[in-house]
This record gives C-alpha cells, sequence and structure tokens, in this order.
C-alpha cells in the first residue's frame, strides 16, 4: 500500500508532549497521530450526521426568513410598559443574561 507522507511543524514543548503520550500508548509518534486524527474525524462526522436535520430546518428557515418583508417599525408608544418589559426578558434570555446573573429562564 502507498503512503503519503505530511510534514507538520509545532512548537518544541507540544512534539514533546505528543512524543509522550505515544509512547504511553505503545505508538510511535505517527501511528499516534493518525490514530488522533482518525478517532477525532470519526466523532466530528457522528456529530455532523447527528445534527443534519437540525442543519437542514435552520437553513430552510434561514430562506423562508430571507424573503419575508421588513416587520414595520412600531412607534414606541405603541408598545405597552408590559410589553417592554417582556421584550426585554426575551432578548436577555436570547442573549443570556438571564443566566449571566442567576437568573430562572422566565419572562417579567
Amino acid at each position: 500500500m502507498a503512503r503519503d507522507r505530511i510534514t507538520i511543524s509545532l512548537d518544541r514543548s507540544q512534539a514533546e508532549r505528543i512524543r509522550r503520550h505515544a509512547e504511553r500508548a505503545g505508538m510511535d509518534v505517527s501511528a499516534y497521530l493518525v490514530h488522533a486524527a482518525t478517532r477525532q474525524m470519526a466523532e466530528t462526522e457522528a456529530i455532523e450526521e447527528q445534527f443534519a436535520g437540525v442543519d437542514g430546518l435552520i437553513a430552510a428557515a434561514e430562506r423562508e426568513a430571507a424573503v419575508l418583508p421588513p416587520e414595520p417599525d412600531v412607534a414606541a408608544g405603541e408598545v405597552t410598559e408590559q410589553e417592554r418589559r417582556e421584550i426585554e426578558a426575551a432578548l436577555a434570555l436570547v442573549r443570556g443574561e438571564d443566566r449571566a446573573r442567576g437568573g430562572t429562564g422566565e419572562a417579567a
């Protein structure tokens, strides 16, 4: 079987760490790196496969949203104070602000 050679450059400390791990695993550096890369590729492919359906739904939603007309501007006076608080609470949830300050995740 023909083999390809791939040359990589890395910091001396990284190279030494890889050598130590390869030795502990009973492998030479090449086999260790191939094993690690193959394992990472399999993990990435499994994740991509698992989320392919969700990614498709997101892409479809983005296509649909791209053709929607823009929302009309709402004057500040058209939103009640309660609605404004609910909007702010919802936006805080989207931005993750309520978790950062230990909130319950419930809208005001």
